[in-house]
């Protein structure tokens, strides 16, 4: 399991010339590893996460997830590729008001076509291992901050995805809550041998990773890289 990111370039249109988002960036995460990406807001950190996920098609470099060259996929394929390999954890959990912490998860496999009875079970399974099984049956607005977004985060992991893609998973929660969810983050990491790519401005829980990287002006540098020594 891994995530390979070879010679990415990407650039937007801006007026009559274009603004490059990522500048010939190369980056390897190795499975059961956790990589931060840090940086100044405009820096491409974004960016780098949607050409990971296949969300964006770069003009130039090649992704590989688990060893699958992604370029010359279809949309469909590439979607497919994200059901089945691709977890991705939004800065904002987007629970759906309606729902329990567990059907959250359910409707995740269900639109898979698996049964809803092994979706249930797949679903209280993820909750006990995020601490929150006695919460299975309660509503978004009947949890903390904390609590929803390890709902999300349990919903990333709903496809057993061999790469976990994580936006600022901690901007809306205070130092000791943030510091809780990078710890569970990082022993699913290494528990279910993912790659996981998290996105954070939060420096004080860097200890945490096995590399860290830094973005600015498109550019990527590994700072640190411990894992990989």
């Amino acid at each position: 399991m891994s995530l390979t990111l070879t010679d990415i370039t990407l650039t937007y249109p801006d007026g009559d010339s274009r603004l490059t988002a990522l500048d010939n960036v190369s980056l390897d995460v190795p499975g059961g590893s956790l990589t931060a990406v840090v940086g100044p807001s405009g820096s491409g950190k974004s960016s780098l996460l949607a050409v990971a996920a296949t969300l964006i098609t770069p003009d130039s470099g090649t992704v590989r997830i688990d060893g699958t060259d992604t370029a010359g996929m279809s949309r469909r394929q590439l979607a497919e590729l994200r059901r089945e390999k691709i977890g991705i954890v939004f800065q904002q959990p987007n629970l759906l008001a309606s729902l329990t912490a567990a059907e959250q998860l359910q409707v995740m496999t269900q639109i898979r076509g698996k049964s809803p009875r092994s979706a249930r079970d797949r679903a209280h399974e993820l909750l006990d291992v995020v601490g929150l099984a006695r919460e299975a049956d309660r509503r978004p607005h009947q949890l903390s901050g904390g609590q929803r977004q390890r709902v999300n985060i349990a919903r990333a992991l709903m496809n057993d995805p061999t790469v976990l893609l994580v936006d600022e998973p901690t901007s809306a929660l205070d130092h000791e809550r943030g510091a809780a969810v990078i710890a569970l983050i990082a022993e699913l990491t290494r528990s279910n041998n993912t790659a996981t790519v998290l996105v954070t401005h939060d420096r004080s829980q860097l200890t945490t990773f096995d590399q860290i990287t830094e973005v600015h002006d498109g550019r990527l540098t590994v700072v640190s890289a411990t894992a990989a020594a």
